[in-house]
């Protein structure tokens, strides 16, 4: 009997590379690692990657690689794997950002634990240029896991918690039970999704999801259930993924972030999927995940 298939968003964590955590304060093992024909370097220009070919991304050697900030992935038997990070006009026509990396990503779920570390340390470099508490310059420490300034102030790479929640009503499983679903006032009218939203300081989770939800689409939430969790460096989100029970059903946009909102039963959503009316995520996205697990399988189309 085949086993269950995996979740999208659980395949591209399937296989995290050991990130040698111990190694990046060793200045002189860096050093003699980035030495090495072995090692293999990923190029971040901005925030995008080279592709090689078909679905795969392009790994250099340290002599073929830019002048940047190095950083250290980790350590495996094959060598070690570095990141450099250089400015966005490094980077050809050809190279791709995160989501055009979804593919490559699918296709070797080790690749995709690399890709997602270097994005998420370049996102990270890229938005923090100064101390933020005595506004001095930053220079890069533990290979390139620390930000330092003159003062001695270390910073360290910001992860921002995010809830995304699949709202639900009616008897569960029922042929009547219905999904919320929502157009961002950023996405084109056919792209809906579910609802998600920033932790704020002093918040638990469960409460983001209610205070997110009667924010956007006015509908109460009361029981919330935990589903699952993604790294998102987009730029350095982590997304907690939620099932809502609604205690209300009438929805009252807030034209802010959400343009429309809609219920629909599992029957609809098929159908609507299959025309194309509407879109649902594509690719690795936890959101994804969240729609198929509570419609029972996978759904045609996507953004």
């Amino acid at each position: 009997m085949d086993s269950p298939k995996l979740p999208i968003h659980l395949r591209i964590t399937q296989d995290p590379h050991d990130r040698s955590g111990h190694l990046r304060a060793d200045d002189g093992w860096v050093e003699k690692a980035w030495a090495e024909q072995t090692t293999r370097v990923l190029v971040v220009a901005g925030n995008r990657v080279e592709p090689a070919d078909g679905a795969r991304v392009r790994w250099r050697t340290p002599a073929t690689s830019p002048d940047g900030i190095r950083v250290l992935l980790g350590d495996t038997p094959e060598g070690a794997r570095f990141a450099v990070l250089t400015g966005r006009e490094e980077a050809g026509e050809t190279w791709r950002d995160l989501r055009g990396l979804f593919p490559a990503m699918l296709a070797d779920t080790t690749e995709a634990s690399f890709l997602m570390h270097a994005i998420g340390l370049a996102e990270w470099h890229r938005a923090t240029r100064f101390c933020a508490r005595c506004g001095g310059s930053l220079e890069p420490r533990a290979a390139g896991h620390e930000l330092a300034c003159a003062e001695g102030h270390l910073i360290f790479p910001r992860t921002d918690p995010a809830v995304i929640m699949l709202v639900t009503t009616g008897e569960p499983g029922s042929d009547g039970e219905r999904c919320l679903l929502g157009n961002h006032t950023r996405w084109p009218a056919p792209n809906f999704s579910t609802l998600a939203g920033f932790v704020e300081p002093g918040e638990s989770l469960e409460d983001a999801v209610r205070r997110e939800v009667a924010e956007e689409v006015g509908v109460r939430v009361g029981q919330v259930d935990y589903f699952g969790n993604q790294p998102w460096p987009l730029p350095a989100s982590l997304m907690l993924g939620f099932f809502g029970r609604a205690e209300s059903t009438d929805i009252m946009v807030d034209q802010d972030e959400i343009r429309e909102a809609r219920w629909f039963t599992r029957a609809e959503l098929a159908a609507v999927a299959e025309s194309g009316e509407i879109k649902l995520p594509s690719g690795i996205s936890i959101s994804r995940s969240l729609v198929e697990a509570w419609y029972g399988g996978e759904l045609p189309g996507s953004w």
